[in-house]
């Protein structure tokens, strides 16, 4: 089962608490938190992909090489939105982008 972000959303819109919750493929996104009843929108978030202890990741992840190969990189600023460090695809990612 796949582990999703989510973070409060604040009455005036800004990100508070964030969670992680486990949930199945087919599931919806949470609406709200599961314990406070509070409003959440789930994050985009890096993938985590569990590997053997020792085992180390091959190949090169750096900026270059991700370009190279097609990636899109976006870094997320103190604001919350995610500028675009390298790559084809749009220069910013912004909450409202996604409503």
């Amino acid at each position: 089962m796949p582990l999703y972000e989510y973070a409060v959303v604040k009455p005036d819109g800004s990100y508070g608490e964030t969670i992680e919750v486990l949930q199945r493929l087919g599931e919806p996104p949470l609406t709200k938190h599961p314990t406070s009843g509070e409003p959440v929108e789930r994050l985009i978030s890096a993938a985590s992909v569990p590997h053997p202890p020792g085992d180390r990741i091959k190949g090169d992840i750096s900026n270059k090489s991700l370009e190279r190969q097609g990636f899109t990189k976006y870094q997320k600023t103190s604001t919350g939105k995610y500028e675009k460090v390298l790559g084809d695809g749009p220069d910013l990612i912004r909450k409202e982008d996604h409503v």
